[in-house]
């Protein structure tokens, strides 16, 4: 399967998986809400948790967001693309689909070549969470998201092994704090060095 037949499945509104600079992910069109909820039944994940997004550039965050802050794009020029997921204000057009209770939306630049010709060539953000049912362990190999969801996904894209041990940091910026909400790939050392500000962290997502 290539790019240009993903992009075909994700433009009819079916759900792929692809690599990303982390783990496999499970992928839809991030602005169309039934395939958004087909992810969330592939994963078996609460709709009340909120699935993160990839975009391919500044112009598609800016679509989504409401504010950068000074801090957000310090994190985003020291951090992205990589494995750093930021939470921030979504703009009021976002679909709601796609935001926390509190209006929050969680973006990342990623700096996998697949994912990145995916969202330059289908031109739309694509949902960012890990290709396996929820309470199971994340694929990092095509043939473990296979044995995932072979009959229920058409389109699998091949990165290879891919290595990360956590996925993506994820963090919301709080006034002049940096809340930690899952541990990942960027630590808390190098936010910390980043940024210079005090760090919290509550309970990890599942």
């Amino acid at each position: 399967m290539d790019v240009l037949q993903a992009v075909g499945a994700l433009r009819r509104g079916d759900v792929i998986v692809y690599p990303t600079e982390t783990l496999y992910g499970l992928g839809a069109d991030a602005l169309n809400p039934e395939a958004v909820r087909r992810v969330f039944e592939l994963k078996g994940r609460d709709l009340k948790n909120p699935i993160p997004v990839l975009v391919g550039d500044d112009s598609m965050l800016r679509s989504l967001v409401a504010e950068i802050t000074p801090i957000a794009q310090l994190l985003i020029q020291k951090f992205w693309p990589g494995a750093l997921t930021l939470i921030l204000p979504a703009h009021h057009q976002t679909p709601k689909h796609l935001l926390n209770p509190a209006g929050g939306i969680g973006v990342r630049l990623s700096n996998h070549p697949v994912a990145r010709e995916l969202l330059a060539s289908s031109n739309c953000p694509l949902t960012a969470t890990s290709a396996n049912p929820s309470g199971l362990p994340p694929a990092r190999t095509i043939q473990q998201a296979r044995d995932y969801f072979a009959g229920e996904v058409q389109c699998f894209l091949n990165g290879g092994k891919l290595e990360s041990a956590t996925g993506s940091t994820v963090v919301e910026i709080i006034g002049d704090r940096i809340r930690i909400i899952r541990h990942g790939e960027i630590s808390a050392a190098q936010l910390q060095a980043a940024t210079r500000l005090e760090l919290f962290t509550e309970k990890p997502l599942q």
